[in-house]
């Protein structure tokens, strides 16, 4: 079979011809007169040169491929045998709960934060591993993934789906790794779908209770009534059409009230990316008295970066509950602060000639189609600064239905 020197794309993984195709390093694609294909390593250990198999692509992409291929060489060099670990693995198997938690640990440098992490580790310890977790992965098969699945496929459908995506994930990951082959059993297109009913039909939509528009002056006439942090939290987060969480875990570092302007770290937003927030005249006028209460509270052993709204717990955000606590006082226990996001992005469908995209951009929704996303490059920052500034009118309206 033809070698072909040179270092590999993504484009040409997928369209280069037979023969085996070096990366550098002793990474290679072999691609069979088939057409399937498959990664190989070729390694040296005292001495003696062996190949180590990688997986397939696509299941293995070409960057998880360079890891991989990083990985061994390091343990080659710290004195590891990675060609024994594999026939060791081979002779007593490979368990599923194993499998898992190794898929977990590769993954979480490319995932976003811990709860995440936690999260896929939770949903697995929770209905797979008393079934699954002992089993070896090969022999994991339709019908236990079934049985794991059909007692919360339409109580819990959200969380069913989601293990079912894990499931899939930790099979495909025995797969590359050699441990297991064949198809995977949690695959949904023609596989589970035969089985179970479509997510789509039996998942329940759960809207966030919101304030219809026109009644958002005379709540917010109301709330300005109250006292405390949670009250002037609930109503930054309204001003600004924030997440509850991104006005909790705000800091004063992240606020120029020169430049009028709320500057979200990429860490703390849902879609990874540093958002740029307006601030429209009455939630500069709430920070500015903040800001005159924290002068006024401070002290020598202050945090040197404080958050905007503390809890009383030194150090700690508030918690959601205690916003959700000021609408129960308030005799609005029907709604939730997640909801008003809703309700602004009602307004400005029904009640204004600002775009659609301007009101997504303000609420950072991820876009979904890549052209749109492609073309829409910037933060529509200055538009945004209007939309704020009429919605902070809308607000402050005395008359809820003017």
């Amino acid at each position: 079979m033809r070698q072909v020197s040179g270092r590999l794309t993504a484009r040409k993984v997928e369209t280069v011809s037979a023969g085996r195709h070096t990366d550098g390093d002793g990474l290679q694609l072999l691609v069979k007169a088939s057409g399937s294909r498959s990664w190989v390593l070729r390694l040296c250990r005292n001495g003696r040169t062996f190949e180590l198999g990688l997986g397939s692509p696509p299941t293995v992409t070409l960057a998880m491929a360079r890891d991989k291929a990083l990985g061994l060489r390091r343990e080659i060099r710290s004195g590891g045998d990675p060609l024994a670990a594999r026939a060791k693995d081979r002779a007593h198997g490979l368990g599923f709960e194993r499998a898992a938690n190794a898929l977990i640990a590769n993954k979480q440098a490319e995932w976003r934060s811990a709860k995440h992490a936690a999260q896929w580790s939770a949903t697995l310890r929770t209905y797979a591993f008393p079934m699954l977790g002992p089993l070896d992965v090969r022999d994991v098969e339709v019908a236990q993934v079934v049985e794991v699945l059909q007692p919360i496929w339409t109580t819990k459908p959200e969380t069913a789906s989601r293990l079912r995506q894990r499931i899939e994930a930790v099979l495909d990951y025995a797969t590359a790794i050699r441990a297991r082959s064949g198809e995977n059993p949690a695959r949904w297109r023609g596989n589970l779908d035969a089985v179970l009913a479509k997510p789509s039909k039996i998942k329940r939509v759960v809207h966030h209770a919101a304030l219809p528009w026109q009644e958002i002056g005379g709540f917010m006439a109301d709330l300005e009534q109250r006292e405390g942090l949670g009250a002037l939290a609930l109503r930054f987060t309204i001003l600004t059409a924030a997440r509850s969480g991104e006005v909790r875990g705000a800091r004063w570092s992240e606020i120029d009230l020169g430049a009028a302007t709320w500057t979200v770290p990429a860490e703390r937003m849902k879609a990874g990316r540093e958002h740029r927030v307006p601030l429209s005249e009455p939630a500069l006028a709430l920070l500015q008295g903040l800001a005159l209460l924290a002068d006024a509270d401070a002290d020598a052993d202050a945090d040197a970066d404080p958050l905007l709204f503390p809890s009383t717990k030194p150090g700690a955000t508030l918690s959601d509950m205690t916003l959700t606590a000021v609408l129960r006082r308030m005799g609005r226990g029907d709604l939730t602060v997640h909801g008003f996001r809703s309700t602004f992005r009602g307004w400005v469908s029904e009640a204004t000639t600002f775009s659609g995209d301007l009101a997504e951009a303000a609420l950072t929704h991820s876009i979904r189609n890549a052209t749109e996303a492609a073309y829409r490059r910037g933060d529509l920052f200055e538009r945004r600064r209007e939309l704020m500034a009429s919605w902070a009118a809308r607000c402050t309206a005395m008359a809820t239905g003017s």
